[in-house]
C-alpha cells in the first residue's frame, strides 16, 4: 500500500513561520594596518633653575651617615645639619638649644592644615598660615613673644643670614631655613600652600628679605 502526502502551499507556508528568525549582527571591523605604529609624543614642563637658599654652616662635614637617636625632649641626629624622616625633623645635636627647640616645636605642626590668620590669634590653633608656622617656631624657642604677621619679619632680628636660623620674609610670604631644612606652608611640588612641613628642597629667595635671630 502506497501513501501519498501531498503538501499544500499553506502548509509550506506555516513551516516557514516556524523556523527560528534569526538576524544578521553587524560588526564594526576595527582599522588594522601592517605599519609600524606611529611613536607616542608626550609633552612635559620641564622648570628652570632657580637660586637655592643654602644653610650656613661653618665647617664642611664628611659625607658620612648621621647617627639617629631620641632625647627626652625630640629627635636628635649627630652633626650639625638637621636630617628629614618621614617628615619628622631630627635636630642635630651639636646646634644650640634655642635651634633644638624651634625644630622639635615646629615638628608637633607637621599634620596641621593651612588656614589663613592661622596662628595668630593665639599660638595653639587648628591651622597655621606661613607667619603664623614660624612665630611658633620661634616663640617656642624664646625668640619671639607674640606671632606676627609676614611684613613684621621684614624687621625682625639682624638682617642677613644666620648660622643657624635664617627667616625669608616678604609681604604676604614667610618661611624659614633652621639648620639646614626648610620650615614652609608651601610645597613647591604642587605650588600651593598645605600647612605647615618641612622640606630639603630650597626655593627661589628672590624677592625676600633674609634675617636671623641675634646669635643665631
Amino acid at each position: 500500500m502506497l501513501f501519498t502526502f501531498v503538501t499544500t502551499s499553506s502548509d509550506a507556508q506555516e513551516q516557514k513561520q516556524r523556523r527560528p528568525h534569526v538576524e544578521e549582527a553587524t560588526i564594526a571591523l576595527q582599522p588594522f594596518s601592517l605599519d609600524k605604529p606611529a611613536p607616542i609624543r608626550l609633552a612635559y614642563y620641564a622648570p628652570r633653575a632657580i637660586p637655592r637658599a643654602e644653610p650656613v654652616i661653618e665647617d664642611n662635614q664628611p659625607d658620612v651617615i648621621p647617627q639617629m637617636a631620641t632625647s627626652a625632649t625630640g629627635p636628635i641626629v649627630s652633626g650639625r645639619r638637621a636630617v628629614l624622616r618621614n617628615g619628622i625633623a631630627y635636630a642635630p645635636a651639636n646646634a644650640p638649644a634655642t635651634v633644638k627647640s624651634a625644630i622639635w616645636a615646629a615638628n608637633t605642626l607637621r599634620r596641621k592644615p593651612y588656614v589663613w590668620g592661622g596662628g595668630h590669634g593665639s599660638f595653639d590653633d587648628y591651622g597655621y598660615d606661613c607667619s603664623g608656622t614660624v612665630s611658633f617656631a620661634l616663640h617656642q624657642a624664646g625668640l619671639l613673644g607674640a606671632p606676627i604677621p609676614s611684613s613684621d619679619f621684614l624687621r625682625y632680628g639682624e638682617r642677613g643670614r644666620g648660622k643657624w636660623i635664617t627667616i625669608y620674609a616678604r609681604p604676604g610670604h614667610t618661611y624659614a631655613i633652621i639648620a639646614g631644612l626648610r620650615l614652609d606652608t608651601t610645597d613647591l611640588r604642587y605650588g600651593t600652600n598645605i600647612g605647615p612641613r618641612w622640606h630639603t628642597d630650597f626655593r627661589d629667595t628672590r624677592g625676600f628679605d633674609a634675617r636671623h635671630p641675634i646669635g643665631l
